[in-house]
């Protein structure tokens, strides 16, 4: 861990304290660095279970500070976000300090926003995860308490979110498989759920896969999107999406030849393509040219998952109807320096 981070300005005190008891410790002059990466969720047919985490990253600074918000942003959103206690970076900072049993005067954030927003790229759940591991690096660093699990970062983030898929990801790295347990059950991880508890396991993705997201200017909305869907669907159809759920894991860990059919779906990318009709031209040009495409999350961003690279006829078709190609790793989960 790193101790030698600071902020830029007048907001960073002369020294680090830590004051109050055991139950409200006031924490100023530490400062935390976190990276966070990228994620898509549902990889097809695993809608609300299934997520990869993904080689685009937020790098985020924050320092606690005598009083008031201090919020220095670049890169993706920065004209937009708000400057104060809304900022969801903020919101999740408190509560993961409160949570912790700590809480802040003030705090100054450093953010350097790479992930775009509104495109199905999990931005909104890596500011979530970006906050809490911030917080759980400014509790460890101030000697408050141990960093918090993975566990307990996929339950507070989760919350934040109401589902835990593209939180998850960006928690774990890889590939993830993620469900909810009942309200007044303790999960495995020993995370006794305040509401609901949001669990995920990680998936050991096979080293021949590669991803390559398309990504248009045009933005949705994840709330618009999800409205979209029926509340309820035909049989075969949930019989059908179990099957490639099932197979999507066999798929990603050991038989990456499975991918094509493991990532067909009929719960939400059919309701959903008419609202995003590039995004679905796009899903059936790569398909039929045998790669395994699908809408990243609740898009409009496209996801291929494959062993191969896309071709520059491929790159050439997606850019004719606005999308831009990224290669990206797969990438590992939050990392937290101070």
């Amino acid at each position: 861990m790193s101790a030698d981070l600071e902020m830029a300005g007048d907001v960073m005190p002369e020294a680090p304290s830590v004051v109050g008891g055991a139950d409200n410790v006031l924490l100023e002059g530490i400062s935390v660095r976190v990276r966070v990466p990228a994620s898509s969720a549902n990889l097809g047919p695993g809608f609300d279970c299934l997520g990869i985490a993904l080689g685009v990253y937020d790098t985020l600074t924050v320092s606690t500070v005598a009083s008031g918000i201090h919020i220095e942003a670049t890169g993706e959103g920065a004209d937009s976000i708000p400057r104060d206690e809304r900022h969801l970076v903020v919101r999740a900072v408190r509560r993961g300090l409160e949570y912790g049993g700590a809480s802040a005067a003030g705090l100054a954030l450093r953010c350097v926003n790479a992930i775009p927003h509104s495109r199905g790229l999990g931005s909104s759940a890596a500011a979530a995860v970006s906050g809490f591991a911030a917080a759980s690096g400014l509790l460890a660093a101030a000697g408050v308490r141990e960093p918090f699990s993975d566990a307990e970062l996929v339950q507070l983030a989760g919350e934040f979110e109401g589902h835990p898929d593209n939180a998850a990801a960006s928690v774990l790295g890889g590939a993830v498989v993620t469900w909810a347990d009942s309200p007044l059950d303790a999960n495995p991880d020993g995370v006794v759920a305040v509401r609901e508890a949001y669990l995920a396991r990680g998936l050991v993705v096979h080293p021949g896969i590669r991803a390559t997201v398309f990504v248009p200017e045009t933005e949705s909305s994840t709330s618009h999107t999800r409205g979209l869907l029926p509340d309820t669907v035909p049989r075969a159809d949930a019989v059908f999406n179990l099957s490639r759920s099932a197979l999507a894991v066999v798929a990603l860990t050991t038989a990456p030849e499975c991918l094509i059919d493991a990532t067909v779906d009929r719960l939400h990318q059919p309701y959903r393509a008419p609202s995003m009709p590039q995004s679905a031209e796009l899903v059936v040009a790569l398909r039929e040219r045998g790669y395994a495409a699908m809408v990243s999350g609740a898009g409009p961003s496209v996801l291929v998952l494959s062993t191969d690279a896309v071709t520059d006829e491929v790159d050439a078709l997606a850019h004719g109807i606005g999308f831009a190609t990224w290669p990206v790793e797969i990438a590992e989960g939050v990392e937290i320096s101070w």
